[in-house]
């Protein structure tokens, strides 16, 4: 708009002091900044671009192929086209980058009438996640560079990368005795290894609790009494509140929260018991921008800005996968720990305030906090007392906070593991069993 302002104003100072040469002059300029509008718009309308992403959903380590094409499908060779595809920031930060860039995201050539170029690159999931690749930013220009325009020209792909699980030692499949195990108040199970007494045959009983050394002595059926069963699962209590994690220590101690939630799940699902997640962490998909993924923009950064993912969440209410046997139950958990942020929102003890009623009897609570005060010790307690079976994993690498951690949860009968680190994990829960 400006040069059209210009070039008016050269119009009426030279029509006003009768110099056609300079009237001539600019009508040659409205005729090339019209041109150069023209050829302008003409090459931004006409370019069309695809999007393919391999892989939706991923695991560390794993590779992913990104490949975009674009195609001029006017009759006007593009002399130049800038295209790039978006990732978000936070992604190449630290090192190793959460998403490793294989090959060229940024491209520059030209395209002549009916031509396809691709741009190809590979991702090396390095960290686990929820990412948003793309929208493809495209930018071109007249040859004289009076003009630009910035398109948005591409939906985004949206990739999970799930956490990496550690293999646990001390699960004895046979016992099927997992973590934090209690003997129940109500009798909803019992174990057929732990017999504590004998009574008279009921019709209906199986021959399998006959007891036939009573039966024998008596001269009549008798049969055993089995004791309460130990709980089966667990129900994971994550802490991601923010101010529970130390900026300094990120991300690495909620990363291994992470880890030691996701090797817990995969543990007991496999030993076919029930599994669930309660956090207070933030979805990222909560961030993810709903609309405008394809339109004009008058800078790059202003395209940017319209397609980045949002900065924050409202989020208050917890994230919940409800405790239950399932073939998709683990991966339901993967999916909400792959998506899981650090969050300002609820804090632990409010946590268990709002999702307490939700929380099953039947199953262990695992609680997994990188910090204890005495808020989150009386709410631990709270749940000791009202019947639920308690285990804390405290995510500290110092010894001295451990132990500090440790003593109003002690006191309070919780059994506390120490969770210093990922060589750790794994061995956590055979230490838990020969403490049981």
């Amino acid at each position: 708009m400006k040069w059209f302002v210009l070039v008016t104003a050269i119009v009426l100072v030279a029509i006003i002091f009768d110099m056609s040469l300079l009237v001539y002059a600019a009508y040659v300029l409205v005729a090339v900044l019209l041109l150069a509008r023209w050829v302008t718009r003409q090459w931004t309308d006409k370019l069309a671009t695809q999007r393919h992403c391999s892989l939706k959903q991923a695991e560390v380590g794993d590779q992913v192929q990104v490949t975009n094409a674009i195609e001029n499908q006017g009759r006007l060779p593009v002399s130049w086209v800038l295209v790039e595809d978006v990732l978000p920031p936070d992604t190449q930060l630290f090192k190793p980058h959460k998403l490793e860039v294989r090959g060229k995201r940024v491209g520059v050539f030209r395209l002549r009438p009916g031509e396809k170029h691709h741009l190809d690159y590979q991702l090396k999931c390095n960290r686990r996640g929820y990412y948003q690749i793309g929208p493809l930013l495209v930018e071109t220009g007249d040859m004289f560079g009076l003009f630009r325009r910035f398109k948005i020209a591409t939906e985004p792909s949206f990739l999970v990368v799930l956490p990496k699980p550690v293999p646990l030692e001390g699960y004895q499949i046979a016992s099927r005795r997992p973590i934090g195990e209690i003997k129940l108040t109500h009798r909803l199970f019992e174990d057929p290894t732990r017999v504590s007494g004998v009574r008279e045959y009921m019709a209906g009983d199986p021959l399998n609790r006959v007891h036939w050394q009573a039966t024998a002595r008596t001269g009549k059926l008798h049969s055993k009494i089995y004791e309460p069963s130990t709980m089966a699962g667990i129900t994971i209590l994550l802490d991601f509140h923010v101010a529970s994690h130390t900026r300094e220590h990120e991300p690495f101690r909620s990363e291994i929260a992470i880890t030691a939630a996701a090797s817990l799940a995969h543990t007991v699902f496999h030993l076919g018991q029930q599994t669930g997640l309660v956090t207070n962490g933030r979805d990222a998909a909560d961030r993810v921008q709903e609309e405008g993924w394809r339109g004009q923009a008058k800078s790059r950064t202003q395209a940017r800005d319209a397609v980045e993912m949002q900065k924050k969440s409202d989020r208050l209410r917890p994230l919940i996968v409800p405790t239950r046997q399932g073939d998709d139950q683990f991966w339901k958990i993967m999916i909400s720990l792959a998506r899981l942020e650090l969050t300002d929102g609820l804090t632990f003890p409010e946590l268990i305030t709002e999702s307490g009623p939700r929380i099953p009897r039947d199953a262990s609570v695992v609680a997994i906090v990188s910090r204890v005060d005495e808020q989150i010790a009386i709410a631990l307690g709270n749940m000791v007392r009202m019947g639920y079976g308690v285990t804390c994993l405290i995510n500290t690498y110092e010894s001295d906070l451990f132990a500090k951690y440790s003593g109003p949860l002690l006191s309070a009968g919780i059994q506390t593991l120490h969770l210093k680190d990922e060589e750790t994990l794994a061995t956590i829960c055979r230490q838990q069993m020969v403490r049981a």
